[in-house]
């Protein structure tokens, strides 16, 4: 006897679901273009990413420039005339203003801050160019090269080659006696200058900023939340792409570390949340010199302490910089009466 038997199709065998041969190519295919679009996705985002620390490299070395408002003459009734001068290394043609004191061998070269121009209103430039100029100093004002994009901001680089040409300006303009007043990015570029051996008498350091990669990366996020890393990395390798100077050019720590062979009085507030006051702090640390001062002002933010403490800033610089140049027995009589005249004008 013979049995025939007819096999029971399984559930899933391609003879009971005739469409399944279509739909496995479907799915692979959605598969496929699913994976495809999420490393289309990745790369586009990780393209942005890596171009949005371009584009944040590109505006640390290129701040907004602001055009002149004003000048001495209108802004102070000061005569000024206009100058120009070329930076110690010859690569830059630098603008400013020489207000001159009569027959006086003193000047302050005034060394203005990052993402302005000489008159830096906030601090305010033409307030301290009436004060120095009632006592007697000769004014330069002067811009860097990023103030007007001519340049890239270099952290201080290529602009304390530019300091120097201002410095050697006023020599040649006949001051025997030349001090440096600079302000957060102008006072650590006037720090990196005299690494470089540019004879001053004196300096005045006002909010003291020195790029690093933990000062750089602080401001930074004042503004985006980025990751420390990889931020700090790309902006690294992309910061010498936009300016031609690397990070690691700026010489921070030594300019933090080094006992300058002239008076420096420090200015520093410890509600600063652009430069740390441990920047001010190291440089006083570092200095041997019996005039240095260092004045931490609780509560004072960047380079507002002028508008905020007027009369004790205006009384102390004025005091540190008639110690400076005493050499008569009567050198405190008339710092006092220096010190009295400057304050009644404020």
């Amino acid at each position: 006897m013979t049995s025939l038997t007819t096999p029971f199709p399984y559930a899933e065998s391609e003879a009971a679901l005739p469409g399944r041969k279509a739909a496995r190519p479907l799915v692979r295919s959605l598969s496929a273009f699913a994976l495809n679009a999420f490393i289309v996705v990745a790369c586009l985002i990780a393209f942005l990413f890596v171009a949005l620390h371009a584009f944040v490299a590109y505006l640390l070395s290129h701040p907004p420039a602001t055009p002149l408002a004003s000048n001495p003459l209108a802004a102070k009734n000061l005569a000024y005339a206009d100058v120009s001068f070329s930076s110690a290394d010859g690569h830059s043609l630098l603008d400013g203003w020489w207000i001159p004191a009569e027959d006086s061998p003193k000047t302050v070269v005034l060394s203005h801050g990052y993402g302005t121009n000489r008159e830096e209103s906030w601090v305010p430039m033409y307030d301290l160019a009436e004060l120095l100029h009632g006592m007697s100093y000769n004014v330069l004002m002067f811009d860097y090269g990023f103030a007007n994009r001519a340049h890239a901001a270099t952290g201080g680089v290529r602009e304390s080659q530019q300091l120097i040409g201002a410095i050697r300006y006023a020599r040649s303009m006949g001051s025997d006696d030349v001090v440096v007043w600079g302000f957060s990015m102008g006072a650590g570029t006037a720090l990196q200058a005299a690494l470089r051996s540019e004879k001053v008498d004196a300096m005045i350091l006002d909010s003291t900023f020195l790029p690093d990669e933990e000062t750089i990366y602080a401001n930074i996020r004042r503004y985006l939340p980025l990751p420390k890393y990889p931020t700090v990395s790309l902006i690294r390798w992309f910061f010498p792409m936009m300016s031609g100077v690397g990070l690691d050019q700026v010489p921070s720590s030594q300019a933090q570390q080094t006992d300058y062979p002239f008076p420096i009085f420090l200015i520093h507030g410890t509600a600063d949340d652009k430069a740390p006051e441990s920047i001010a702090e190291n440089v006083a640390r570092a200095q041997t010199n019996a005039l240095s001062e260092l004045w931490i002002v609780p509560d004072a933010i960047h380079e507002m302490i002028y508008r905020t403490h007027t009369e004790e800033y205006v009384g102390r610089t004025s005091a540190f910089l008639g110690n400076v140049f005493a050499s008569a027995p009567d050198a405190a009589a008339d710092r006092q009466d220096v010190q009295a005249s400057a304050l009644s004008d404020y």
